[in-house]
């Protein structure tokens, strides 16, 4: 459940009477001095201590409730907000982030200010109410009365023996400000982007820093993509959470790091609260090495670029014309070695030349993109997507389902034949793009790594793919009886060409993986049909137009193919969710109880992924206009118990009603004690009398 729809009742919630467990969280008030000096303000602490692998929440949960205090004081005295310390990201107990909190032994410090007319000799007795929710496999409830009774002294206090020296530790390392750093944001209607700079340079970059927003502007479930700028900088891209406060203008929150924001290690975070700027005046430089890598990372990457160059020259397309062109060359230049050389030169020269137009090309697209580049658009599924039918499409290819550009191959063969150094040059330009179709597959991942890292780094990397495919001409150029040597074209090769597809295959099997992180069930469960309808259009374009077709056959090919595969690729594209869609919140008794104690309509589905029954219901009434109008209207709270994995709790509660199996949707209407119970399929008008009702 979210903060900004459960707050409201977590006073309700909290009267409700509950054992708790003794040792899963004790709670007790402790003072930082020894006594009270009248009109000085003072701090006490609310003392919680957790058994693990228990956890109490933060003043923004995410999931869950934050604690709170109701002071119980003597007339003339105030008491301040708790005093948040930073606070830990939270995971149940299948990894999943579940909210924001605290684990072990917590101190919340809070400033009491007595009046000045306390007689001195005197003791104050101060009550508090404390209530909090504790969770771990269960979420309880927990509360206790606690007092504090201090003396009253007219000298200054003393600090408390005990925990004097822990509470003013707890206040010095609350998240504060700090001149060091500076820190800018901005936003769109998706994201937001924090960089964080030190204030000189050579400052000490943060370890593992994460933002905590106090207000739900960020999604606490969202992952944080964090790139450094070698500077001793970060920036953090943060996806704005579907409960976003409507018009917030400022960033509001934590940021913690893992070594601290002090040099010494201590301020564990940085309290921020900072005005939306422009995007371009909050972009952070891009970094010197690949996302999240380092110089040596940006080596290695170049390193696999050049192998790459070289298994160019291994494809079926490639191979059998390199000994072929170099005999060429030798012929033209009349068998003197420098002509052959400068010949091999002047080809690698085309080869270069055209790998940097592609490169310019690509700087020049992604010069008009917002936010491309430093690995961002890795958190866009569009692009995702987009690459995923990429590299299907040509893993296919390798694997002898359709091939490309066979017209084209042709065109190249009669470019191989020119002469002269205008021949040499233009067949090393126009040989690799034309000639070499089977190096497109080869292509598309050098295209998506470039997509992530700077300009200067792209034009690196295809420069070094250029080299490794010119590389082999070079070397025969100065040896050209080594041509000798080169083993005879054969079917080994549509073997190797084949296998070399698998490592697509497993580049596209993990853009998924990163695609289910990415998007919702629905949005994933269209992916992979959109996937699977792209290769279905491949497979008909091969089928159809394959050598000794006809024109009409082939042209059937060409249509359906391509049609099918502009379906699939609309079909699984990502789309954001329509603003009219419902927000479910995870389902728990607590979660029902509080929300019938405030008079709502409860909508319980109790789902899994692997129910066809479900997803077609939700399919069907979920998206349709007048059932979410229906609820709009009437605040109807949705709650999801997922089923997709064994829970015992959901298990419980389907055989409360006599229930085994999912789907099952009831309706908790106010004034009732018992739900209406739905029927396995559902149609809109189904849950539209339910809600009616």
């Amino acid at each position: 459940m979210r903060p900004s729809r459960f707050l409201p009742f977590g006073a309700a919630l909290f009267s409700l009477a509950f054992a708790v467990a003794r040792g899963q969280v004790t709670a007790s008030l402790v003072a930082a001095d020894a006594s009270i000096q009248p009109g000085r303000p003072f701090t006490v602490a609310l003392r919680l201590v957790h058994q693990a692998p228990w956890h109490t929440y933060w003043v923004n949960p995410g999931t869950g409730l934050p604690t709170a205090i109701a002071w119980t004081l003597p007339a003339g005295w105030k008491a301040g907000e708790i005093q948040w310390p930073a606070p830990q990201v939270l995971v149940d107990t299948t990894n999943e982030v579940s909210g924001s909190g605290y684990h072990g032994d917590l101190l919340l410090p809070v400033t009491l200010t007595p009046p000045a007319g306390l007689a001195a000799g005197t003791a104050v007795e101060l009550k508090a109410a404390v209530r909090w929710l504790m969770c771990y496999d269960v979420c309880k409830p927990g509360h206790a009365a606690l007092n504090l009774t201090l003396p009253v002294a007219a000298a200054d206090p003393a600090p408390d023996p005990n925990w004097g020296a822990k509470i003013r530790a707890a206040v010095a390392n609350l998240p504060a400000t700090d001149p060091d750093w500076t820190l800018a944001a901005s936003r769109d209607p998706k994201w937001i982007i924090l960089v964080v700079r030190p204030s000189s340079a050579g400052g000490r970059a943060p370890l593992h820093p994460h933002f905590f927003s106090r207000d739900n502007l960020v999604a606490y479930d969202a992952p944080q993509i964090v790139l450094e700028d070698g500077q001793g900088g970060v920036s953090l891209k943060l996806a704005i959470s579907p409960d976003a406060p409507a018009g917030a203008a400022n960033l509001v929150g934590v940021l913690t790091s893992d070594n601290g924001w002090h040099p010494d290690g201590s301020l564990p975070a940085l309290a921020v609260d900072i005005p939306f700027g422009a995007p371009s005046a909050t972009r952070a430089p891009p970094a010197e090495g690949p996302p999240g890598g380092t110089k040596a990372g940006l080596g290695g990457t170049l390193l696999l670029a050049f192998v790459g160059g070289l298994i160019l020259n291994l494809m079926p397309c490639v191979f059998p014309v390199l000994g072929i062109k170099i005999l060429g060359f030798v012929n033209q230049a009349g068998h003197e070695r420098g002509k052959v050389v400068a010949h091999g030169l002047v080809f690698s020269g085309g080869v270069l030349l055209s790998f940097w137009l592609l490169a310019g090309v690509l700087a020049v697209l992604r010069a008009g993109g917002d936010q491309l580049g430093w690995g961002f658009q890795l958190q866009s599924p569009a692009f995702i997507f987009g690459l995923a039918v990429i590299m299907l499409v040509f893993a296919l290819n390798m694997s002898g389902v359709f091939e490309f550009g066979l017209a084209a191959t042709a065109v190249g063969g009669g470019l191989q034949a020119k002469s002269g150094w205008a021949g040499s040059f233009f067949t090393g330009v126009l040989a690799t793009l034309v000639a070499t179709p089977c190096s497109a597959p080869f292509l598309a991942p050098a295209l998506g790594a470039a997509l992530t890292l700077s300009t200067a780094q792209s034009f690196a990397i295809f420069t070094t793919i250029a080299l490794g495919l010119s590389t082999p001409y070079l070397l025969l150029s100065a040896f050209p009886g080594a041509v000798r040597v080169l083993p005879r074209p054969g079917a080994w090769m549509e073997t190797f060409k084949q296998f070399m597809a698998f490592p697509l295959y497993a580049t596209v099997g993990y853009l998924v993986w990163v695609l289910a992180g990415q998007l919702p069930e629905y949005g994933l469960l269209s992916a992979f049909f959109g996937l699977v309808v792209v290769a279905m259009g491949v497979w008909v374009y091969g089928r159809w137009r394959a050598p000794g077709a006809s024109p009409a056959r082939a042209r059937f090919g060409l249509i359906a193919g391509v049609a099918l595969i502009a379906a699939g690729a609309w079909t699984g594209w990502p789309r954001p969710p329509a603003p009219t869609d419902l927000t479910w919140d995870k389902w728990s008794p607590e979660a029902v109880s509080a929300l019938r104690t405030d008079g709502r309509i409860v909508y319980v589905d109790f789902t899994a992924r692997w129910c066809a029954t479900c997803q077609a219901n939700k399919r069907l009434v979920f998206h349709s206009d007048a059932v979410l109008g229906a609820f709009r209207a009437k605040h109807i709270a949705t709650l999801r118990g997922d089923w997709t994995n064994q829970d015992p709790q959901i298990t419980a509660e389907l055989a409360k009603y006599h229930r085994s199996a999912v789907p099952f949707n009831l309706v908790w209407l106010p004034g009732r004690t018992d739900p209406i119970l739905l029927p396995e399929i559902l149609t809109p008008g189904i849950v539209l009398n339910a809600v009616n009702e």
